[in-house]
This record gives structure tokens, C-alpha cells and sequence, in this order.
């Protein structure tokens, strides 16, 4: 398993983050399974191309293909760390972690959809699809429905973030029962923040594309722009405060 390779080399290891689980509970080995169904879902096609013209409408879904499979690749791997960090196995964790599975699974398809939709678009393409009938239609037909698919992304893009939010503030409020230093204690406070703060855009996203409709749907989807920014600043201010706190605590040891 790749986990099981990931722990072998402590990759996610950054040495100021102690390891409290070393070993693959049941929850990541049914998690993996969900992932990879996951990933199987987003196939391109589950039939082999019998022309070279399916071939290559088959390859115009890769660019959608390899934008989902990084995003779920990015959720699994906060995942592993987060297991690997406080390894918790409790029912609230046990609970928590079961939405983030069925969210994942629930939004594979919305997550399809809505980068088969912008990388054909960003491609040359006019949004268009052939369906099995050999028919073409167009993905969208409105800025209202631009805007209704806008709102279904964001809301599964907010709730993982809040998953992990409270993944977070679980590991948290056990802080004494795991043992976690000053410096581990900030980070999960910083790991809180940053989970809140995605749930904020993701949230100004919605609000846009709820209540602007078809008029705002392109500034809904603008707004994720706002995270690499969001974090990067984020980052930055906790990088500065927690060389602090190390200078700090450092001489005290």
C-alpha cells in the first residue's frame, strides 16, 4: 500500500511534528478503499477507445482527469498526516472522518463536471459534450446553472474543509491526553485557522453565486483565487510567530 511505503520513508515527516501513530489503523485501510474508488470514478472511460477518434476524445479528459485526481491526492495525504501526527481512533474521529469519505465519494462526479467544463473551455473548447448517441450539447445552457453548479462545488468544498477543521479541534481539545508540546499545540491551532479560513472563501464563493445568480457566477469561481494568496499570507505571519515561539522555548530547554 502507498500509505504503508509513505510511513516506511516518514514522508509528511517534517521533524517538529512527533509521530503518534506508526502503524495503519482500520480507519486509513477503509479509507484507502474509498479513495481509490474514488479515483476509479474518474476514469475517462472504463471502455477502451476502438477508434483513434475515440482515442483522442477520450485524451481531451485527461487535463480534467489530472486537476481531480491531485485535489483528492491532496485530501488524502492531510488525511495520512493527520493520523500520523495524533493517531486518534476514538468514535468522534471514527465519525468525523466517515463524512469526509462520503463527501469525497458524494462530489467525485461535481468535481468531474466542473473541470471537464473549465479545462475545455481554457482549451479552445466551447463547453461541449458528445453524449453516446454521437449528439452534441452544450455542458451548460446559463449563467444560472454556471451559478447552481458554482454553489454544489462550494459546498463540498466547505464542508471537507470544515471535516478537517474539526479533525483539528478534536486533536485539540485532546491536547493534554496526546501530550502535545507548545510547538505542536500551535501548529494544530494554525492547522485550525487555515481549515476556517478555506471554509471562508469557499462560503463567499457560495454567497456570490446564491445570491448574485448568473450575474456573479464568474466571480463565484474567480474567488478560489483568493486561496493561494489567503494562504501564503497566512503562512508567512505563523512562519514569523512560530520562529518566535522556538527561539523562545529553545533556550528555556
Amino acid at each position: 500500500m502507498i500509505r504503508e511505503r509513505l510511513i516506511d520513508k516518514r514522508v509528511g515527516d517534517s521533524m517538529k511534528f512527533r509521530w503518534r501513530s506508526h502503524e495503519i489503523s482500520r480507519i486509513e485501510g477503509l479509507s484507502d478503499a474509498v479513495f481509490a474508488f474514488a479515483v476509479t470514478l474518474l476514469v475517462v472511460s472504463l471502455e477502451v477507445p476502438k477508434t483513434f477518434a475515440e482515442l483522442m476524445h477520450a485524451m481531451r479528459g485527461f487535463g480534467a482527469f489530472a486537476v481531480c485526481f491531485a485535489l483528492l491526492f491532496v485530501v488524502w495525504f492531510n488525511q495520512y498526516k493527520f493520523f500520523r501526527r495524533y493517531g486518534l481512533q476514538d468514535a468522534l474521529t471514527i465519525i468525523i472522518n466517515a463524512v469526509l469519505l462520503f463527501v469525497v465519494l458524494f462530489y467525485v462526479y461535481p468535481l468531474k463536471f466542473v473541470f471537464t467544463f473549465l479545462v475545455d473551455r481554457f482549451t479552445g473548447g466551447h463547453g461541449e459534450v458528445r453524449l453516446p448517441n454521437g449528439t452534441v450539447e452544450s455542458m451548460l445552457d446559463s449563467a444560472d446553472q454556471v451559478a447552481s453548479l458554482m454553489i454544489i462545488f462550494g459546498v463540498g468544498y466547505v464542508v471537507v474543509f470544515a471535516v478537517f477543521a474539526l479533525l483539528y479541534w478534536h486533536a485539540y481539545r485532546k491536547r493534554n491526553q496526546l501530550d502535545l508540546n507548545e510547538l505542536e499545540i500551535f501548529d494544530t491551532r494554525t492547522d485550525i485557522r487555515e481549515s476556517l479560513l478555506n471554509v471562508g472563501i469557499g462560503v463567499v464563493s457560495i454567497s456570490l453565486a446564491a445570491f448574485g445568480g448568473g450575474n456573479y457566477a464568474g466571480l463565484s469561481g474567480i474567488t478560489y483565487m483568493l486561496t493561494p494568496v489567503v494562504m501564503t499570507l497566512h503562512g508567512t505571519l505563523n512562519g514569523r510567530r512560530r520562529r518566535k515561539l522556538e527561539a523562545a522555548i529553545v533556550p528555556a530547554l
